[in-house]
């Protein structure tokens, strides 16, 4: 499913990522932790495509992804991978219904066909009541769920999750690694996470650690 092969990133002077290998099977939850500044995030957005690496390769369902101009990397990644971020990254002037049928939006589909399935994945995620309030008049674990139905809103192979729980109370914390749980049973969805939340790791079927830019336990 994924490959990250001899990884390396640098930011001028600075090298962030220093060769990392890793594979994720398909239908994996695997975390990512380590302390701040080890390199987990950068990992992340080289493997959701929002980055390009200074050396080495990404592999998704043995496709090299950076082998692709940045035209069909950014049609690539609308296909086939979904984000969840710490502050859910909603557009304040959107309702709930249109934040999530944005993916869809920039893929050119037909209203008609995506309105109803934004609708469907908000009604499933306990939504139905507040499509159509904007994220200024939803609660963190609201804004989080519908973050979640935006992530799922392509059907990805992938969901990339950085810190989701990061700005969440215990119960919405509980609340979105259960919904995690369920979008791997549901959809079949392979899920990676980078998280400082013990509680959320605990879920996953691996976890990775990352010190000073390189793999150095995995458990």
């Amino acid at each position: 499913m994924i490959k990250v092969q001899d990884i390396h990133k640098s930011f001028g002077e600075l090298e962030v990522l220093r060769g990392v290998n890793l594979t994720v099977e398909k239908g994996e939850i695997v975390a990512i932790i380590g302390k701040s500044g080890a390199g987990k995030t950068t990992l992340l957005q080289l493997i959701g495509t929002l980055d390009r690496p200074t050396k080495g390769k990404v592999l998704i369902n043995g496709s090299d992804v950076f082998s692709l101009n940045d035209s069909q990397l950014a049609a690539f990644r609308n296909k086939h991978i979904g984000f969840i971020f710490q502050f859910h990254q909603l557009l304040p002037e959107f309702t709930a219904l249109e934040n999530v049928c944005i993916p869809a939006m920039i893929a050119r589909e037909k209203p008609t066909d995506y309105q109803a399935r934004a609708t469907k994945l908000l009604t499933e995620f306990g939504l139905a009541d507040r499509m159509n309030h904007k994220p200024n008049e939803l609660s963190g674990g609201e804004k989080q769920r519908v973050a979640a139905a935006r992530a799922l809103m392509m059907n990805p192979t992938i969901i990339l999750a950085d810190e989701p729980t990061g700005s969440l109370d215990e119960k919405n914390k509980k609340e979105l690694s259960e919904l995690l749980l369920r979008l791997r049973k549901q959809y079949g969805q392979t899920i990676l996470l980078v998280t400082h939340d013990k509680e959320l790791a605990q879920i996953a079927d691996r976890v990775i650690e990352i010190k000073d830019g390189k793999i150095i336990n995995e458990k």
